[in-house]
């Protein structure tokens, strides 16, 4: 009787919104919008008198916290010109309406206040245009994310409670992952304590994206991790992303969490290319603070990528003739698979070329060609999305399964063979090859950039005055010689 009597002590802290949730396993492929009144964001708003609080303000308590989230992935995250490009077909292509999924993570203020109405930059306050920013995650109460298909975060499934109103007026109300210590919030809002913050889930709620109909998974970095090893030791999103380099290091290396003192407000992750167009558009705009700080975060960014993955090369013979080149691509670092997110879009691939030992080419793959085009032939480390009726799709709002899905899971690898004829010599063969990264394939990117919405002029910001060639980051770079026969 006392096991039951705590048993329903329990329960009474679940939401009702979980205690009402049909039996159907299914039931949030079409929610409720009573209780998703932002579906297909999955956002839900606690509503009061407490406005939400502009990072400025954040900044004159915290300022380490706010020159870390400066620049960061998250503050950047409306802005972005390449998801205005995105936001602006999907838009185009089926309606604003569902669109707002997109918006519920890249802007949850500006989605619940209703500011925001369509693509674009003008007329927005402070709180719609700095995206992810200190007061959304630290207005998050709770998730829904039981609710849901897959009974996990996702698709926004976050709780907003900037605040709550009582009798002397609205009070603010901020929660963290630790047990607040006397004074904490002085007399500006008050501080609560949020086990979620220290887990993964937090993150999942807009790192694990479904289609907006079928449900199907087309963003998965959360279950990836989930099915990890990183899962397993306790190593959470936050451990690895919101921690320097050599934290990170030790994070993956060892599966030891970082300690309290040690997490930062960085969010990096490998997305270099919108640090560089925004110290781009710092020094342009005059302000080399700005430039100086997103530049730190750009080589974090491209650190973390060249500490990611490791090749392995060996020769394969037969009949004592060389017969093929196996390369085993490691991650040896992700706590998710390679690459992750819009993993129809990333590109990681290997370049190699076999030269013999005068210097005369016996073979080359993977060489991006003066378009920036990829050959057919090049082996790919990504997937292909496929929309109804098995055809090819790029755009998240037609992906509703993967034809083909070859990321790389953590702690995993995968063998690629390279078939090469054996020459007539006597000396080594020579054999270069990369793993290489890029965030998109030259003509998807050029398409975002050239769908950017009007208010967002692409010369006066960034200085674009013409469609740039997306950088392309060695991850590995390794160089060997082997034998052309035993």
């Amino acid at each position: 009787m006392l096991k039951m009597k705590h048993f329903f002590l329990g329960l009474g802290a679940i939401s009702l919104a979980t205690l009402s949730m049909p039996d159907s396993g299914n039931s949030m492929i079409k929610p409720d919008p009573q209780e998703y009144p932002f579906a297909p964001s999955l956002l839900q708003y606690k509503k009061s008198a407490a406005e939400f609080t502009p990072p400025e303000t954040c900044a004159e308590c915290h300022p380490q916290q706010y020159e870390e989230w400066t620049g960061s992935l998250h503050a950047l995250a409306f802005k972005d010109p390449i998801y205005q490009g995105e936001l602006n077909k999907a838009v185009k292509a089926v309606g604003h309406d569902i669109a707002r999924q997109c918006e519920g993570c890249h802007s949850p203020a500006g989605v619940v206040t209703g500011e925001i109405k369509k693509p674009g930059i003008s007329g927005l306050s402070d709180m719609a245009l700095n995206g992810v920013s200190c007061d959304i995650c630290h207005s998050v109460s709770g998730h829904s994310g039981w609710q849901t298909p897959y009974h996990q975060p996702s698709n926004g499934s976050l709780i907003l409670s900037p605040g709550k109103d009582t009798l002397a007026g609205p009070v603010l109300t901020k929660y963290g992952p630790y047990q607040p210590e006397a004074g904490c919030g002085e007399d500006f809002h008050e501080c609560v304590e949020q086990p979620l913050h220290k887990k993964a889930e937090l993150c999942a709620n807009c790192h694990q994206v479904n289609h907006y109909d079928t449900q199907t998974p087309i963003e998965s970095t959360y279950r990836e991790w989930k099915d990890s090893q990183y899962n397993v030791h306790g190593i959470a999103c936050q451990d690895c992303h919101m921690v320097d380099f050599d934290t990170f290091l030790r994070s993956a290396d060892t599966m030891q969490k970082p300690q309290r003192g040690e997490f930062r407000h960085f969010f990096n992750g490998a997305n270099f290319l919108i640090y560089a167009l925004t110290e781009q558009a710092a020094k342009k705009a005059g302000d080399a603070e700005l430039a100086a700080n997103v530049h730190k975060k750009y080589e974090m960014a491209i650190a973390r990528l060249q500490a990611a993955a490791d090749l392995e090369v060996s020769p394969v013979y037969r009949d004592k003739k060389l017969a093929e080149i196996k390369v085993r691509v490691k991650n040896i670092r992700a706590g998710h698979n390679l690459p992750t997110s819009l993993t129809n879009i990333r590109q990681i691939w290997l370049e190699m070329t076999v030269r013999d030992q005068d210097g005369k080419m016996i073979m080359t793959t993977g060489t991006v060609d003066a378009n920036g085009a990829l050959p057919s032939e090049a082996r790919l480390f990504n997937a292909d999305g496929m929309g109804q009726g098995f055809h090819f799709a790029v755009d998240p709002w037609e992906i509703v399964s993967f034809s083909r899905q070859d990321t790389i899971p953590p702690k995993g690898y995968k063998d690629v063979y390279y078939g090469v004829s054996a020459p007539q010599t006597k000396g080594a063969l020579v054999v270069d090859i990369k793993l290489r990264y890029r965030q998109a394939e030259q003509e998807v990117a050029h398409a975002l950039l050239g769908a950017v919405p009007k208010d967002i002029d692409l010369a006066a910001i960034y200085g674009l005055t013409e469609m740039p060639d997306l950088p392309i980051v060695d991850m590995v770079s390794k160089s060997l010689k082997i034998a052309p026969t035993l």
